[in-house]
Formats: C-alpha cells, structure tokens, sequence
C-alpha cells in the first residue's frame, strides 16, 4: 500500500510564488547593478583615456585660444566624476530595493538616478561638442 503525497495547500502555494517572486526581483537588482557598475567604470575608463587621446593629437598642431590638453583633462575629470556619480547612484537604488523586496509589502517607488547620470552626461557633451568648435573655428 503506498501513501499519495500531501498536497500543498493553496496557502504554502501562495508563500512559495511569494518566496520565487522575491528572488526573481533580487535577480533583477542584482542585474541592475551590475548595469550600473559597468555604465560608471566605462565612464571612469573614458575620463582617464580621453587626456591621452587629446595630448597625442594635440602635440601635433599649434595650440591657440583653447587649451585642449586643459579642456581635455576637464572633461575626462568630468567622466570620472560622472562614473563615481553613477556608482554611488547605483548602489544606494540597490541597497533600496533589496529593503523593499524584504519588507513584508512591497511599493514601487520611482528612481530618478539614471535621468541624473543622463543629464550630467548630456551636459558634459555638450560643453565638449561647444569646445571643439570653438577650437575648431580658431584655426
């Protein structure tokens, strides 16, 4: 005689979907970070490498109005800053969502972090998009 197994009960269903529902959401933060960190070290990394760039090229032309080994160190500087902005942006959203995915009810609440990365980046470009037209009228 053999024993059919118990059937789960519509309430140990439901805490189960609750528990897979809670780890697919730390799953998708867990992503979203590592998003964030690799958004910040690509800017990091284009902040340090942008001055390189622009002292090899420069070395070769006459410089006049607009210093662009100065100009070039501001906006890499300008990148890092961003990059380090974007970490610490993403770090405290993630460490946010965790405590809302572990609390008993969870809330969406909207982030504004990426839309602040994006206007900082949007504001970087356009001051090098005026500056290499300014040196470039220079000539």
């Amino acid at each position: 005689m053999s024993q059919t197994p118990k059937q789960p009960s519509n309430n140990d269903l439901a805490a189960d979907r609750t528990e897979l529902a809670k780890y697919r959401s730390r799953a998708a933060a867990d992503r979203t970070l590592m998003a964030w960190i690799r958004t910040s070290l690509s800017l990091i990394g284009f902040g340090f490498g942008i001055p390189t760039i622009v002292r090899t090229i420069e070395n070769t032309r006459l410089e006049r109005h607009l210093d662009p080994v100065r100009f070039s160190v501001i906006v890499g500087l300008s990148f890092i800053g961003t990059g380090m902005l974007g970490m610490v942006l993403g770090l405290r959203e993630h460490r946010k969502l965790l405590k809302q995915i572990e609390s008993d009810r969870y809330t969406y609440e909207t982030s504004y972090s990426a839309e602040i990365v994006g206007v900082a980046l949007l504001v970087i470009g356009l001051v090098s998009f005026i500056g290499v037209i300014v040196k470039s009228l220079n000539f």
